[in-house]
């Protein structure tokens, strides 16, 4: 069934085509289709176009394809083009002419649009929860691994004491600025293209306002035509927010891959969350790390995959804007994937104490030393000079304890600051809004 067929049905070649991984990927938006049409026949029948009872009896079996999605037991059947064709074939199969006029005032295009960022809303919903909860493990095992001293390096050379609660509360706070993007994403996201129609709007007097405050959205695309050109910058805002996420992922992924190597040995984990080897029997591999490192270099790509898809398309739809689906969809999930791996991860991570005492890292201590001297009365470039010939001579001497106070170090972490953020930023979803909103419209 094809929502635009005629008289003439397509070459099943051309369909099969065309249609790509729709009947598979448009699972994911089902739930959100009958949504938005709950929501697009309320507005018709205040304007003229639906009768009560017509609204009525659409609304029920709406709803009970909306159960019937949420059981697991929906499905695209064979030969079914989209998402929009099934639902209004039920429609139609099962209320005859009533069916047909869930169309009217919208096109496939604005449809669409609407069932993707209500997914998107979703799904930012979830992907904000996951980060909620990997930021708060990072936080806790930071405080609870504060004392514990680690070294730090640039250029992959040992620098200055680090410790275990500054390395995990970077990441914390990395993750704290990921989630002001994603609520930037979210504006964008949270606003109502339906009503659009095919990219020029409607001669119906369609109540767009009405649409808008349904479905929970904070405000409407206004520009008809911009409606229409918010697909594909939409869902690469989405990927650009999402390859934020990914990069701490990823480079924390990297650390720990590292840091889980024998000759840094900093970190263990236990033996159910590492891989052997089928001729090495020391091995305890890395996998769950070395994966989350590759699937967020992947997500990395996604910004630009979606860019060169859409980058040069004129104003209005283009069925390229198809294959988004094929790119973002799963990448949202193997995001979420990351995000619970991390988690697991980091709930079971053994630090090691006392690192700092092994006599190679005594260079770490060189600016500590420096600083002694400056604390003294001694310029800090004769200080500065004074360490590195008692080093060039083998002259050197130190002591492991370290004091840093400032903000933001080891022996202030600001954890609680950090938290402050976070939590200031998820509070501005304001995810209860929409939940309620779509409660209201399918109970």
């Amino acid at each position: 069934m094809k929502l635009w067929s005629k008289d003439k049905e397509s070459l099943k070649t051309v369909t099969d085509f065309t249609t790509g991984q729709d009947n598979i990927l448009d699972l994911h938006l089902a739930p959100f289709d009958v949504i938005g049409s709950l929501a697009h026949i309320t507005m018709l029948q205040t304007i003229g176009l639906l009768t009560k009872p017509e609204l009525d009896t659409l609304s029920k079996e709406l709803k009970s394809i909306y159960k019937e999605i949420q059981t697991g037991k929906f499905e695209i059947e064979t030969g079914v083009e989209d998402i929009h064709s099934q639902v209004e074939l039920l429609l139609t199969r099962k209320l005859g002419d009533v069916g047909k006029k869930i169309h009217s005032g919208r096109s496939r295009n604005d449809q669409v649009l609407v069932d993707v960022k209500l997914y998107l809303r979703h799904e930012i919903e979830q992907l904000a929860f996951a980060i909620q909860q990997v930021f708060e493990l990072l936080i806790a095992q930071s405080e609870k691994h504060k004392d514990k001293l680690l070294p730090g390096y640039t250029h992959l050379q040992v620098a200055m004491p680090s410790s275990f609660g500054l390395w995990l509360g970077a990441y914390a706070e990395s993750l704290a600025d990921d989630t002001i993007t994603l609520h930037a994403t979210y504006q964008v996201v949270n606003k109502n293209p339906l009503g659009s129609a095919a990219g020029y709007g409607s001669s119906f007097p369609l109540n767009r306002t009405l649409t808008t405050h349904l479905l929970g959205f904070d405000d409407l695309n206004y520009n008809v035509v911009y409606a229409q050109m918010g697909r594909g910058k939409t869902e690469r805002i989405m990927a650009q927010a999402m390859s934020n996420v990914a990069t701490t992922l990823g480079k924390l992924a990297m650390d720990c891959t590292l840091f889980l190597n024998q000759n840094f040995g900093f970190i263990s984990f236990p033996d159910e969350l590492t891989t052997g080897s089928s001729i090495m029997p020391h091995k305890k591999n890395p996998d769950v790390f070395e994966l989350i490192r590759a699937k967020c270099n992947s997500l990395q790509a996604l910004p630009n995959e979606i860019a060169l898809l859409t980058t040069n398309l004129p104003s209005g739809y283009h069925r390229d804007l198809q294959l988004l689906k094929e790119k973002l969809f799963p990448a949202i999930q193997s995001l979420k994937d990351c995000l619970r791996m991390t988690h697991l991860m980091l709930s079971a991570i053994e630090v090691k104490a006392n690192i700092l005492t092994d006599e190679k890292y005594k260079y770490l201590f060189s600016v500590e030393e420096v600083n002694k001297l400056v604390l003294s009365g001694m310029p800090f470039r004769d200080a500065y000079k004074k360490i590195g010939l008692d080093i060039e001579q083998g002259n050197f001497s130190y002591s492991t304890e370290v004091n840093h106070t400032h903000e933001g170090s080891i022996g202030n972490l600001m954890n609680e600051q950090i938290k402050k953020l976070f939590e200031a930023t998820l509070s501005k979803f304001n995810f209860e809004k929409v939940n309620r909103a779509l409660e209201t419209l399918v109970r």
